[in-house]
């Protein structure tokens, strides 16, 4: 199982740049991929995202919808990422089917994970550790939350988001993270697919 969890960011992927970033990091054997796209452009997230299912599809892997459940739904991903504002697992399974794979974002609390498994969710997403260019402002939480997750919640995926480099992921992977979810670090490289390969080859050290 590949260990990157890759976020797409509107900003750094401009236009066609999206797809073939993407590709790359596809390439590189990342399974996991995020489209999160906070613009208010219906029309252009439809059309993103449809083109991401199909090279997704292309590469085996998954292309998971952040926040959402109706875009979602509209082009066939394979599952949703939601905060916690953003409905209920249980909601989200109905409409998208017993094989979806749908995360929740947990911050740094693990009664919101408890809830999150009880609701039915595929993975449990603790962060941010270390500071972040996406979410400056977020919450940080402990490297203890993880080893903490895995201990109550045995058999659920933990992921691990916010501030995540090369010099600093295997921290977090030392602590029991099962995929480490990575944007700028990924998406601002000039060579995402070599980004891409060194944070997988991070599981074989």
């Amino acid at each position: 199982m590949s260990i990157l969890y890759a976020i797409t960011d509107s900003h750094l992927l401009p236009g066609d740049k999206l797809f073939s970033a993407v590709e790359a990091a596809l390439q590189a054997g990342c399974k996991w991929i995020q489209y999160r796209d906070k613009s208010n452009d219906q029309e252009k997230r439809i059309q993103d995202a449809q083109q991401l299912v199909v090279l997704c599809n292309q590469y085996q892997a998954a292309l998971i919808i952040n926040d959402d459940v109706q875009l979602a739904v509209t082009v066939n991903a394979h599952g949703v990422h939601l905060g916690q504002e953003d409905g209920s697992p249980q909601a989200a399974r109905k409409l998208l089917g017993d094989d979806a794979i749908i995360g929740v974002t947990c911050h740094d609390s693990l009664a919101f994970a408890r809830q999150a498994i009880n609701d039915g969710a595929s993975y449990i997403a603790f962060g941010r550790f270390f500071p972040s260019h996406t979410k400056p402002n977020a919450k940080s939480a402990k490297f203890t939350l993880i080893s903490e997750a895995k201990f109550q919640f045995p058999g659920t995926l933990v992921v691990v988001i916010g501030g995540i480099t090369l010099d600093n992921a295997h921290l977090l992977l030392d602590a029991g993270a099962d995929k480490i979810a990575v944007c700028h670090e990924l998406f601002s490289a000039s060579n995402v697919k070599r980004v891409a390969e060194k944070f997988i080859s991070l599981r074989s050290l």
